[in-house]
């Protein structure tokens, strides 16, 4: 009898179905992003809508594994790759986004998606991996090298206005003041004309490539009301707008530009004053500024809201390359060209710089 038992046992458990790796397919994106959203270490930007905008923006091919064990998700890890003779050949988690890597409940998920970008990097024959985390997942292995270039920015939130904006710093607060009392106003716009007027302009002051208008209708169509359009105005005046999301408690300003009216009235600080108010209201406590790099003006400005910069774990794993890519404007080699963009016409700019920045990632 004990025989038999034993061997209905071992039957019972050979019958249990080991965690498999899968793709994303469109039938996912519920379960998907159910599990992102109960994971404390996922962000907005593990979200499966980033799968449509990258691939209808750019056309870049992705790779969205997950790993299902019982019929449950255990573990997610959304990958692009990016193929340029300009700016090299990767495999990232993920391209355009702040943040990305894996993401794992338990189990042997981590490992098995690790292994998957392995693989799939190999056979694409990628200059290199690169996983942007907030902390390090690979910190103690050779195989992995970190870069320090950009910090973070977050803070809590209030529900009190008031409190909110006495935990601004004197300076900043006085600037939110100033564009109160020469009547700015905040209004939301369901489409991306005018934020993308007051970023481009913005941008190509700073000489920097300009992403397409098409880029953010499409994360607008994509993310619903989890996207959100704020304009400044005063008078009807466009001063500033800022392309913001919302992921469970956080509100993320991610994409923001100021007209040049925006200098003489403290738009851009009144931008995110307005947003800090609205986002309140709203139910979000954990404002996050986003990511800059240090040494930069977006670092400063941050810093003097008060808020402490916190570094990211921005990991890679080289294959054909034998240094760490530098694709980003504090890198010298690029300064003529930022100095001679600065110079081209707006228009101009705007025609050519999605060309560019598709490949920039």
């Amino acid at each position: 009898m004990s025989s038999i038992i034993e061997a209905a046992r071992a039957k019972g458990a050979a019958a249990v179905a080991a965690p498999v790796l899968r793709l994303l397919e469109p039938a996912d994106r519920a379960r998907w992003d159910a599990f992102v959203r109960s994971q404390p270490q996922a962000s907005f930007f593990h979200l499966s809508g980033w799968q449509q905008v990258i691939e209808r923006s750019y056309g870049h091919k992705t790779w969205f594994y997950y790993v299902e064990d019982q019929g449950r998700i255990t573990g997610v890890l959304p990958l692009a790759q990016i193929k340029s003779r300009l700016f090299g050949h990767s495999l990232g988690s993920l391209p355009f986004c702040v943040l990305g890597g894996v993401v794992a409940s338990a189990g042997p998920a981590r490992g098995m998606l690790d292994a998957a970008a392995d693989a799939l990097a190999v056979a694409l024959g990628v200059g290199h991996l690169e996983y942007r985390n907030l902390v390090s997942a690979h910190a103690s292995d050779p195989g992995w090298r970190q870069k320090d270039l950009y910090v973070t920015f977050r803070k809590q939130i209030s529900a009190d206005d008031e409190e909110n904006l006495n935990a601004v710093p004197r300076k900043q607060r006085a600037m939110i003041r100033k564009g109160i009392k020469l009547g700015l106003q905040g209004e939301l716009d369901a489409d991306v004309d005018r934020f993308f007027t007051a970023y481009s302009t913005s941008v190509h002051r700073l000489g920097t490539p300009v992403f397409p208008k098409s880029y953010f209708r499409i994360i607008k169509e994509v993310f619903g009301d989890d996207c959100e359009i704020r304009i400044i105005v005063r008078g009807g005046e466009l001063i500033a707008g800022v392309l913001s999301f919302y992921f469970r408690d956080e509100v993320l300003p991610y994409y923001g530009g100021g007209m040049p009216a925006a200098r003489e009235c403290a738009g851009n600080d009144f931008m995110y004053w307005n947003l800090m108010q609205a986002a309140a209201a709203r139910g979000a406590r954990i404002f996050d500024f986003g990511r800059s790099k240090l040494g930069t003006g977006a670092f400063d400005f941050k810093k003097n809201w008060g808020f402490a910069p916190t570094p990211l774990a921005y990991e890679y794993r080289l294959y054909k390359s034998s240094e760490l890519p530098d694709n980003n404007p504090l890198n010298p080699k690029y300064q003529l060209f930022i100095k001679l963009w600065k110079k081209m016409p707006v228009s101009l700019a705007n025609r050519l710089g999605p060309h560019i920045v598709k490949h920039l990632g």
